[in-house]
């Protein structure tokens, strides 16, 4: 934890202003490529998804997390900006609800909002480090998530132990192992089951994933004849040079060729898929955004403006339905390769 605490107040990159700086200094510009390629700007479609960051707290400190979050975060969404979100999640008629932090589990509204946005008949993913379901006052929330139907997206960067702990903690692999059983043994991940456990990858270093088929194929290998355990897909994610994952690439001087590397692989077959054209992502304070990098990257709708939730009436709600999707060079990880999104890959 103090390693953690004094790593964050050292490093020049915590401020968004300045990862912006950094990132423009290498290479073309996200839109001059998009041009391109067609797509002289990107529009948005009328949202499906609403994905809501509740906060920053969390019980793991990751290497890589582009959120930033960890245990001595105090950044958590008010009971405001929640009803907020769930009253836009009904009224605009969104078919998800997407819920992620921080850990979203120690948010201590979470339980509420599911069961809001499953009474209103909505899709709800909880977005879940696994851990969490081990750890004291948590240890209830597998039937919770199972009773509600509540799909999980749980990170699990690798089925070795090995790489898992470098990227995540000590003993984070032994304790996602245990909550996979247990989501297993509720049905989570079982063939035929309505419980969805999704599991998601993404590259230890700067590298792109592999094939997210074959990937999923290795993991449902490995993960069931090493520990027993089984899920329904596998999501294979792209870092983004984003906050810790940026720092490091700064500390280590591999940038530059870290986006050089993203910005040849640019597929323009991704960029109808990008999750930006179907989700509205909304802060922990209510601040509205293309998507949970241009959160952390403090690039909201409504540029100076700054729309938010608690104050979107009619005619900004067209507004937002008329923009044009704000992009920078951090982008380019989405449309790198087989593309990358909340969602996994987005062509084959």
């Amino acid at each position: 934890m103090a390693e953690f605490t004094l790593l964050r107040q050292q490093s020049p990159l915590v401020d968004p202003a300045a990862q912006r700086k950094v990132l423009a200094a290498h290479g073309p510009t996200f839109q001059s490529r998009l041009a391109e390629h067609g797509w002289p700007e990107l529009r948005p479609r009328v949202p499906e998804i609403l994905q809501i960051n509740v906060g920053r707290v969390c019980n793991q400190t990751c290497r890589h997390c582009h959120v930033d979050a960890g245990p001595d975060r105090r950044e958590s969404m008010s009971a405001e900006v929640l009803d907020a979100c769930l009253d836009l999640l009904v009224r605009r008629n969104f078919n998800t609800l997407d819920i992620t932090g921080g850990a979203p589990e120690m948010h201590p509204e979470f339980r509420r909002a599911v069961t809001v946005a499953r009474q209103a008949g909505k899709r709800v993913i909880d977005r879940c480090n696994l851990t969490i379901l081990r750890a004291n006052g948590f240890r209830d929330l597998p039937e919770f998530l199972a009773s509600h139907q509540v799909e999980i997206v749980a990170s699990l960067p690798c089925y070795l132990e090995e790489n898992v702990d470098q990227q995540r903690g000590n003993q984070v692999f032994e304790r996602s192992i245990e909550a996979l059983r247990e989501l297993n043994t509720l049905g989570y991940g079982q063939p035929g089951s309505s419980l969805t456990l999704t599991l998601v990858y993404n590259p230890l270093g700067p590298s792109l994933p592999p094939p997210q088929e074959s990937l999923e194929a290795d993991y449902r290998r490995e993960l069931e004849s090493r520990h027993g355990v089984r899920f329904t897909r596998l999501f294979t994610i792209t870092n983004l040079p984003i906050s810790r994952f940026l720092d490091d690439l700064v500390r280590t001087d591999r940038l530059a060729a870290y986006q050089e590397k993203l910005l040849e692989a640019f597929n323009p077959a991704t960029v109808d898929g990008l999750m930006c054209r179907d989700t509205l992502s909304v802060d922990w304070q209510g601040g509205l955004y293309d998507c949970d990098f241009n959160q952390m990257l403090d690039m909201p709708l409504g540029g100076a403006e700054r729309w938010t939730v608690t104050r979107l009436d009619d005619a900004r709600w067209r507004q937002l339905l008329e923009r044009s999707v704000v992009t920078d060079r951090h982008c380019f990880g989405c449309t790198a390769g087989a593309g990358s999104s909340c969602q996994g890959s987005l062509v084959s």
